[in-house]
């Protein structure tokens, strides 16, 4: 019945759309016999508009390719535990071995095959196992994990998987390409909620399914223990990638073992992850989810007959021999460090802490510079600034809301920064790598620095020559914290917001609002479909290159805006160099989400803060 259903909806999907191109074609016929002249031709392109969309998705949806395969393929010879457990989990579970192990870099396991003619014919299989689970995981839990997926071929669940994908793929590149308004959508888009109810619902059934599978081959302490570690190991691996990596990746460094290091966190946090394990799994399941809820299915799990096994706690990667080695083949597979420098992982998370420093310190460098009327500035402008009684006028560009005396206290954090960055340069201090801490800054013996209390004193007029003997006595070269980057680029900035087809300087553009500046890309006169072309635009770069492309102003560089009108919103931005910016939304612009509401927030705020 299930297979039955798959097929009749995706039947039905495509009878819809080809209802739909009929329906136009009968339009366009009582159209062209009844009016004529421009009348009949602009008509004609609404209806052309409205359904040619639907014939689009549906002719690309049927023509797609699976995607190749990822992974690094492990072959018997290399791990023959590994294939020997597999082949006995594939026997227990009633199906076939799989014909490829290839390692991934995600917390999961899957199995895929390239069957054909819906499925009857059987084609190569594939388990894809997830590095972080054979790091954390033990011999029994994998054992549990493998059998789970290889059970959904035993229930023949994966059948007609095939036609699910296309089912799917139909729908999302046909709706992708009807606008909101577009009459043809909306009948679509109903019948897509309906597709995914029934659909997840089916979905759902499997994955029970699945675990009886999984309890009985590999018992019900191992499937549900598994259960319960994946959302450990996924929040963990989020950790690592966020907090060890992704800092580093973005200023153009990289460590040499990208994913050897999650190891070594997951083995030095043990009361952090306790405390994960110590949460309730969910228990609440949405009927559009593809998976029961957690709690769910560890309830199934321990109301099924119980299954005594012989218990095997070793950790997994006993099965891989020579793992860190195909960690880091599996790397060379995958990862891609472009540009970047890549280092051994104490000199990658020093050069990368100290990248994050010298970025922050170049924006207060970049507008002590503009504040001192000099072409480049470091701390020692700064400390001139104090000197001179005029660093309230820098710190409120920081802090909009104090007065400028307030800012100037306030100012002793960013301080710190900057003398922390004269510290490093100066080589007497260092930034310690910890997997089981963050970063921390030390001398050459080890010992750990603090420059608050100097920081303290070097916002003061009064004691900054105070501060000047201590930063001497700590060996510490003002002039050695300079400014890198004199311009400010869009390095690491995300897009907050966008709308098309704005009149910039009387030029049409697409507006880009990223987190540090507003981008300018050339537009088409009159051009429609902007959000569309916006979305294909962003997907396709990253925004740092585009502002390289493009014209790019930076928030920092505005000293004033005016809000002429609020909508659609004409707005005028006064740069510090005393040129101007107009920018003018139409009627007919694509606002993305609430882009307008955020520019407006954004322009007050930049008032706010030189105003300050």
């Amino acid at each position: 019945m299930r297979a039955v259903l798959s097929v009749v909806m995706l039947i039905g999907f495509y009878v819809l759309g080809l209802l739909q191109l009929a329906a136009a074609g009968f339009l366009l016929y009582e159209i062209w016999t009844h009016i004529h002249g421009a009348g009949a031709v602009k008509l004609s392109w609404i209806v052309i508009a409205a359904f040619g969309a639907v014939a689009v998705g549906l002719w690309k949806a049927m023509r797609v390719k699976p995607d190749e395969p990822e992974g690094l393929i492990i072959t018997p010879q290399q791990a023959p535990d590994l294939w020997r457990l597999v082949a006995d989990m594939a026997r227990e579970a009633g199906t076939r071995a799989p014909d490829e192990i290839r390692l991934v870099a995600e917390v999961n396991a899957a199995v895929s095959e390239d069957s054909k003619l819906l499925g009857l014919i059987a084609g190569t299989r594939r388990l894809y196992l997830g590095v972080p689970l054979l790091q954390t995981f033990t011999v029994d839990q994998l054992r549990s994990v493998i059998a789970h997926e290889l059970g959904h071929y035993s229930g023949s669940h994966t059948r007609l998987a095939g036609i699910t994908y296309r089912g799917r793929l139909a729908l999302r590149e046909t709706l992708s390409r009807v606008g909101k308004f577009n009459v043809a959508g909306w009948v679509f888009k109903g019948y897509g909620r309906l597709f995914l109810l029934v659909s997840n619902g089916v979905a759902r059934r499997q994955e029970l399914e699945a675990d009886e599978v999984s309890v009985r081959v590999a018992g019900a302490a191992a499937a549900t223990s598994a259960m319960r570690e994946i959302p450990v190991v996924s929040a963990a691996w989020g950790f690592y990638f966020n907090n060890y990596i992704s800092y580093g990746w973005e200023r153009g460094v990289a460590p040499d073992d990208v994913f050897g290091g999650f190891r070594h966190l997951f083995a030095a946090r043990p009361d952090e992850l306790a405390r994960l394990r110590d949460e309730e799994p969910d228990t609440e399941t949405s009927r559009w989810d593809t998976h029961p809820a957690i709690g769910e299915r560890i309830a199934a799990m321990n109301a099924m007959p119980p299954v005594n096994h012989p218990v095997d706690d070793r950790p997994a990667d006993v099965l891989l021999p020579h793992s860190d080695q195909a960690w880091l083949a599996l790397q060379r597979e995958v990862v891609d460090f472009g540009d970047r420098e890549v280092l051994p992982w104490a000199q990658f998370t020093a050069a990368a802490t100290t990248r994050v420093v010298q970025n922050r310190a170049d924006r207060v460098f970049r507008s002590a510079a503009r504040l001192a009327a000099v072409p480049e500035a470091g701390l020692a402008e700064v400390l001139d600034l104090v000197a001179a009684g005029r660093l309230g006028e820098l710190a409120a560009e920081f802090f909009p809301q104090a007065t400028r005396k307030e800012a100037a206290a306030k100012f002793a954090g960013i301080m710190d920064d900057l003398i922390t960055l004269a510290a490093l340069r100066s080589g007497v201090a260092y930034w310690k790598h910890s997997w089981s801490e963050p970063v921390s800054l030390v001398d050459r013996g080890g010992a750990a620095l603090d420059y608050a209390e100097i920081a303290k004193l070097a916002v003061n007029a009064e004691t900054l020559d105070d501060a000047r003997v201590r930063l001497k006595q700590a060996g510490i070269e003002v002039e050695a914290a300079k400014v890198v980057e004199a311009k400010a680029t869009a390095n690491g900035a995300g897009v907050i917001g966008a709308i098309s087809n704005v009149k910039v300087d009387e030029q049409e553009h697409d507006l880009i609002l990223l987190s540090r500046g507003f981008l300018f890309v050339p537009a088409p006169k009159g051009g429609d479909k902007g959000e569309e072309r916006i979305g294909r635009l962003l997907s396709a770069n990253d925004p740092a290159e585009l502002a390289r492309i493009y014209r790019f102003v930076p928030f920092e560089e505005v000293a004033s805006t005016k809000i002429v009108k609020a909508v659609p919103i004409n707005a005028e931005l006064t740069l510090h160099d005393g040129s101007t910016v107009k920018v003018q939304e139409r009627w007919g612009s694509d606002v993305i989400g609430e882009s307008r509401d955020t520019l407006e927030g954004v322009l007050n705020r930049i008032n706010e803060r030189n105003e300050g």
